[in-house]
């Protein structure tokens, strides 16, 4: 699963909507095709829409966009994470985080009698390999600093009773993004504005399996903030996307290496936009795709990076660039591996199918695109299976 979530989103509090969260709507929205066409199908795929406080599922199906239902939640949404295995997706809320079943043909469930797994108000979540944690980062009680909670949960993805493990970070001038956890379950990272990023040591079979105490990457440049941050999905390198990380002016990608958690020759890489909200790593391990905000009504992109290795040492360079929404901030790869999805914030429409393209290798082609739901803006995440 990958998910990345909007640069700007620091969610109000905001009047609970009327409904419950199975509530099924007729498919609405508008889709069209790109600039290509494809007959390529995908897996399932999950869209939140913070405007309208909806869960939108999706396929294609031949090149189709097929909208499989809408699905109205409790509380405005904050972030989303579909469970290993794809039996389940955990959405957060401000009123906490619930869970859903997927079914047969793509549909959601309410799950655990419709009551919130956790009350916690998340900012950033994901669920580790093994599928016995949720885990979670928001805003400390004090005020500052990051709060991680580690949930235990059951094969069905309910909360076991056991006890949660939970860890405060004292970091200052903290805004949380986005939280990944790496594919060996031993980090999880926290994209944290201005405080930098955590790497948090993760021993799942412990008790609490969140380390006390974090390595704190601070940003490139003392203004800019840490967006984004995404592992690699064969443990070479993690990545994470700050603005003003490049010359000080522009958004830039950070690429370090795992193993020892080193910045590599050359990083920051100039990510292709002043915000770069969301990074992909795709399955194949050839590219990592950013998604940038160019200006708060500028169309934003998608760029892509190629990914070489001559022993330890590895070297990216820019292979792509193609046109997104205003302020993209949420990048996922279906779960057949044929498409690269995107969604963002502000314009219409605000969900973005690409495909690769077939002669130029590492280039994204625009096939689909559509509103989500019952409005065209403030897409704020995306989540599928993963390859």
């Amino acid at each position: 699963m990958k998910l990345g979530k909007c640069a700007r989103l620091l969610l109000a509090l905001t009047p609970f909507l009327a409904g419950c969260g199975d509530f099924w709507q007729a498919p609405s929205g508008s889709s069209s095709s790109g600039s290509t066409t494809t007959t390529l199908s995908s897996g399932y795929f999950y869209v939140i829409n913070e405007k309208t406080s909806q869960i939108v599922a999706y396929d294609i199906n031949s090149g189709a966009l097929n909208q499989i239902g809408a699905y109205t939640l409790a509380a405005a949404p904050t972030a989303l994470a579909v469970a290993p295995g794809g039996g389940y997706l955990y959405v957060g809320t401000i009123a906490g985080i619930y869970l859903y079943d997927i079914g047969s043909g793509g549909a959601l469930k309410i799950g655990n009698n419709g009551g919130v797994v956790s009350s916690d108000p998340a900012s950033a979540l994901q669920v580790d390999t093994s599928g016995s944690w949720l885990v979670d980062a928001f805003q400390g009680t004090s005020g500052s600093g990051v709060q991680v909670d580690a949930i235990p949960i059951t094969s069905t993805g309910t909360y076991t009773g056991g006890t949660v493990g939970t860890q405060q970070y004292s970091v200052t001038t903290t805004t949380i993004y986005q939280l990944a956890i790496s594919s060996d379950d031993q980090n999880v990272f926290v994209a944290a504005g201005q405080g930098g990023t955590l790497v948090i040591p993760f021993t799942s079979g412990n008790t609490n399996p969140l380390a006390s105490t974090a390595t704190v990457i601070a940003v490139t440049n003392s203004g800019g903030s840490a967006l984004s941050v995404a592992v690699d999905p064969s443990l070479r390198l993690f990545y994470i996307g700050e603005t003003l990380a490049s010359g000080g002016t522009t958004g830039g990608l950070r690429v370090f290496n795992y193993s020892s958690l080193g910045e590599i020759s050359g990083s920051p890489i100039a990510s292709g936009g002043l915000a770069p909200n969301a990074i992909l790593p795709i399955s194949s391990g050839d590219y990592v795709y950013v998604g940038n905000g160019t200006g708060a009504s500028s169309s934003g992109n998608v760029t892509g990076f190629s990914i070489t290795s001559s022993g330890s040492a590895y070297t990216l360079a820019q292979s792509s660039t193609v046109s997104a929404g205003i302020q993209p901030c949420g990048l996922a790869e279906d779960s057949n591996a044929n498409f690269v999805l995107a969604v963002s914030e502000g314009g219409s429409p605000d969900l973005e199918a690409y495909i690769f393209d077939t002669t130029t290798a590492g280039q994204l082609d625009s096939v689909l695109t559509s509103t989500t739901g019952t409005d065209p803006t403030q897409a704020i995440g995306v989540a599928a299976v993963a390859p």
